[in-house]
């Protein structure tokens, strides 16, 4: 079976998030790398954004949501030597796609002017 997840996210919504919660908005939703990959960019906001989204449709993709036991940083989007972003998961998102038989994520993320739009797709024998 091929599962899929999809998100999008508009900027305002975590420039938002960032001007009121700061450093504890981003320590609760983004790791440290995460965090340092965006601060290394022109537009921080849309890194963000787009690794926001890869999140949720990562969630999405396990059928689960943001709930229980799941810490958003049991999930990391990194780039690749090419620039491509990859997921990485630990925790109870591990778990759960273990569970799930799914052994690797595929993940694409795509930026408007205003928007960033995530998709996340992998198999399972379920």
């Amino acid at each position: 079976m091929i599962l899929h997840g999809i998100d999008l996210v508009d900027f305002p919504r975590i420039e938002s998030m960032v001007a009121r919660h700061s450093e504890r908005f981003l320590d609760r939703v983004f790791t440290k790398r995460e965090q340092a990959d965006a601060q290394a960019v022109h537009n921080q906001v849309e890194k963000l954004a787009g690794r926001f989204a890869a999140k949720e449709a990562v969630l999405k993709l396990l059928g689960t949501g943001w709930r229980g036991k799941i810490a958003w940083t049991d999930i990391e989007i990194v780039n690749n030597a090419l620039g491509q972003p990859e997921v990485k998961i630990d925790g109870e998102v591990k778990r759960i796609a273990t569970e799930a038989g799914i052994k690797e994520i595929a993940l694409s993320i795509t930026h408007t002017a205003n928007f960033a739009i995530a998709s996340a797709v992998a198999l399972t024998k379920r």
